[in-house]
Order: structure tokens, then sequence, then C-alpha cells
């Protein structure tokens, strides 16, 4: 039988990529994660996990094992909620913003359903500006999205800057005209902040193309039509970072939770303190 308590380490380690977050996701000591990675690997006698250069990663038996790891601690799961006088019941409806699903939301959302999987969540991904007014409509009971700094909406979850991206920040410098920009449509954070730097520097724009969804802008950007504007954590694979100096400096953004009056305040709870312990800013290996 399998130490449930390795194997939790186990998918700890491989959602956070590195040791130390997942050390304090878990609330242990480095040493203590590192110790069950060792004890489960002398159990079944192969390498799980391996470094690269910016993280900790799956080997292949890491791969083979992971699917396990999940089933066993989410039939753990449900066993404890079934004898636990006190578990949670009933819906919720959450909206997260565009950018941050690709990042680090199915690490939140895997543990709070295997945590409490009589709670059904209904999940909205769109824009920070179109997710608040959809909370003032009372069309969703948490909202986790991008606010401007001075903003006091909402509890801070973190803090990060903003980047310029591109996929040959040199061509796009010595094309002739004004700078080709790829953005998300009003109301958006992202754009808000990177027409108003623009203009205070009195720098030419267009937009080249708008898209209500990221991977639009993604590809948009990989074929080398603009520069793109994006949280520094959650650039996407195959743009580069404009050199400091040409375009203006961004203002950070703040990403926040905010429940809505009226929801169910256990559910919203629940929920906040998971993402709150769980999500965190740029990741360190």
């Amino acid at each position: 039988m399998l130490d449930l308590t390795q194997l939790r380490s186990f998918v700890a380690v491989e959602q956070m990529g590195s040791f130390t977050l997942a050390a304090e996701r878990l609330g242990l000591g480095q040493s203590t994660v590192s110790q069950h990675i060792q004890r489960l690997e002398t159990e079944l006698g192969r390498k799980l996990l391996a470094r690269d250069t910016h993280r900790v990663v799956l080997t292949g038996d890491g791969e083979a094992l992971l699917g396990h790891a999940r089933q066993m601690l989410s039939i753990e799961g449900e066993v404890r909620q079934l004898f636990a006088g006190n578990s949670l019941r009933g819906s919720l409806r959450l909206g997260v913003s565009e950018d941050f699903v690709t990042s680090q939301l199915p690490d939140v959302l895997e543990d709070f359903v295997r945590s409490h999987p009589s709670v059904d969540l209904e999940l909205t991904v769109a824009l920070s500006g179109v997710l608040y007014e959809m909370q003032d409509n009372g069309d969703l009971d948490l909202v986790l999205a991008k606010r401007r700094l001075g903003d006091s909406r909402g509890k801070l979850v973190y803090r990060e800057p903003l980047v310029w991206l591109a996929r040959d920040p040199d061509r796009i410098r010595k094309l002739a005209g004004p700078l080709p920009l790829i953005a998300f449509p009003t109301p958006s954070v992202t754009r808000a902040v990177a027409l108003e730097a623009l203009r205070r520097q009195q720098m030419p724009w267009r937009i080249v193309c708008t898209c209500g969804s990221l991977s639009g802008l993604t590809a948009a950007a990989r074929a080398g039509m603009g520069v793109l504007v994006q949280p520094k954590s959650m650039a996407p694979a195959g743009l580069l970072e404009t050199a400091p100096g040409w375009l203006p400096v961004l203002e950070d953004v703040e990403f926040v939770l905010v429940p809505r009056k009226g929801a169910d305040q256990l559910l919203v709870k629940a929920l906040s303190d998971d993402i709150l312990a769980k999500v965190r800013g740029p990741r360190s290996s």
C-alpha cells in the first residue's frame, strides 16, 4: 500500500514545480517533502522527479504514476467527505480572468474538487472588466481577476509586473510607422495600462489584432503581427520580452478575489482560502 501522505507531496511538487513552494502549500518543511519523495521513490524503485534549468519536472515513471496518485487522493477525499458531518454542499459560480486560466487555476480546482466533491462549480472565463460587471448583476459568486494599482476592490492575492512580448522584438522595433499592438478588447486592464503608457510617452501605435481569447492573441503574436502585453509569469511560450528602454515601463497589476454579497459564504470562504493558500506570484525553482 502506497503512503497517501507521500503521494500528496508528490502531486504538490508536480503542481508547483518546486519543493519549496510545495512545502509552503502543504504546510510542511522542505526537508519533509524531500523525504516523502525519496521514500516514495525507494518504495517503487524508480526515479520520479528531475530538475531542469527552471523547475522540478516529472520523469517518465513520474508521469506514469501521476494519474494513479491523483485517483488515490481523490478517493481518499470522497471517503473523508462521506463521513464528515460538516461537509460542504451546494453550487458556486466562479469567474476567472482569461489569462489566469492557463496558469495556476487547474491545480487549485483539482484540489478543491477533491476536498469538496459535493460542491458543484460553475466556471466562467472572461476579461476582468466583464467579470466585475457580471458579478454586479448577481451572476457570479466569486471573481478571481486583475485590478489596477490604487483600486481597492477585493482581497489581494498577489501583484506582478506587466511586460511587452513579441516573437521577434528586434524586427518589430525596426518597422516603420506606429507600433503594432495585439490586445484584448475593452474593458481590459492590460489594454488600458498599455495604451496609457504609450500615450504618456507619445509613442504612436495601432491595434493590429483584437481578440477576447488569450489563445487567439498568442497566435497573432507568434505569427509576428506585433507586440502583446501580459503578466510576466504568464508570458506564452515562443514570445520574448522586449529590450529595456524601447517601450515604456508598464505599471504592475494585482490579482484579487472579490466575493459577492449574498453568496453562500461558507462555499466562498472555502474556495477563497484554497486560492489564497495555493496561488503564488511568479514561481521560482
